[in-house]
């Protein structure tokens, strides 16, 4: 029912390092850095993909290591774990400020989450999430890191998804989140606020002031989905329109098809086939209220353990590839 996968966290907590602590990112052709005036985010060398291109370079196989490559080379969203947020926080942030880029940065811990699909899972309750966010607050410190906060926790709000004795506290904490966040000298913060084709911005607004979006940089739209640009994007104005004029961040990573409209329409979001990338990841938009696209779903991650897929936040290599090879 989701348009979300929750992905684990870094398995190195100085993600991007080598043992001796020298940044791999420059060495790897794969994962080389994007132009910093037009994508500042940071390349993971150690990401899912960039070691799936070493995998299919050792064996030989150019031709599929060549299309893993259009993920690997590009800034993915780094999934905060439960387990470790500071660690992973501090871990992703250095590295990222080590290779003069920002960080990418995705919260997705809320209690009673994605209301028991293939994402279910959150932290226990409420004191639990305060302390996890702070946590990767202190994490991030004083360097640069771009947090979206969140997928479909709002979305659920509205649209049944989440039971009402849970709406009020959801909301508290949505709010203190972006406070705590925002403590953080160089975080920008984007709560996210759906996608084009759940729910309209006449529906989202109210709650998204109640979530504390004046608090925040601007809200994200189309997290893990799959609705294209353009429509994200005329979302997206009439939804900031009705919240002071906040801009706005578009998730491109899967959405060079469009959605799929086959098959059970309860699932057509997990793991749908025929779906590509779409644009890379930059904050060159030509729209000034739409602040970046960027690739907050890991292309090539799975959203469940559907239509043959591991699963959620698992590597899967064939839907991988099939995103590659029909991009545009």
């Amino acid at each position: 029912m989701t348009a979300c996968a929750a992905a684990t966290g870094a398995a190195l907590l100085v993600a991007g390092c080598s043992s001796d602590g020298e940044d791999k990112g420059e060495k790897n052709p794969a994962t080389s850095q994007q132009p910093k005036a037009i994508d500042p985010y940071w390349v993971n060398p150690d990401g899912n993909a960039a070691k799936q291109v070493e995998t299919y370079t050792k064996d030989g196989d150019d031709k599929n290591a060549e299309l893993i490559k259009k993920i690997a080379s590009q800034p993915v969203g780094e999934w905060i774990g439960p387990d470790n947020p500071e660690e992973e926080a501090r871990g992703f942030t250095e590295a990222a400020a080590k290779a003069d880029r920002d960080a990418l940065l995705v919260l997705y811990n809320v209690p009673h989450r994605d209301c028991g699909q293939f994402s279910k899972g959150g932290a226990s309750d409420g004191n639990a999430y305060r302390e996890w966010v702070d946590k990767v607050a202190k994490g991030i410190g004083d360097r640069r890191a771009t947090v979206v906060l969140e997928p479909d926790a709002l979305l659920h709000l509205v649209d049944g998804c989440t039971p009402q004795e849970f709406h009020e506290e959801r909301f508290d904490l949505l709010k203190g989140a972006v406070e705590r966040l925002k403590q953080q000298p160089a975080t920008t913060v984007y709560l996210d606020a759906g996608n084009a084709g759940w729910q309209s911005p006449d529906a989202l607004f109210e709650p998204l002031q109640r979530a504390g979006v004046d608090k925040a940089d601007g809200f994200s739209v189309n997290v893990s989905n799959f609705f294209p640009t353009d429509l994200s994007q005329e979302f997206g104005k009439k939804l900031s329109a009705k919240v002071g004029n906040k801009p706005f961040v578009i998730d491109t990573s899967r959405n060079g098809n469009g959605p799929y409209t086959e098959g059970d329409p309860a699932e057509n979001w997990c793991n749908p086939p025929g779906r590509a990338l779409g644009e890379p990841p930059t904050t060159k938009t030509g729209d000034p209220l739409v602040k970046a696209y960027l690739w907050v779903k890991r292309p090539g991650e799975s959203d469940g353990d559907c239509k043959g897929g591991p699963k959620a936040g698992d590597w899967y290599p064939e839907y991988a590839l099939e995103l590659a090879r029909n991009a545009k």
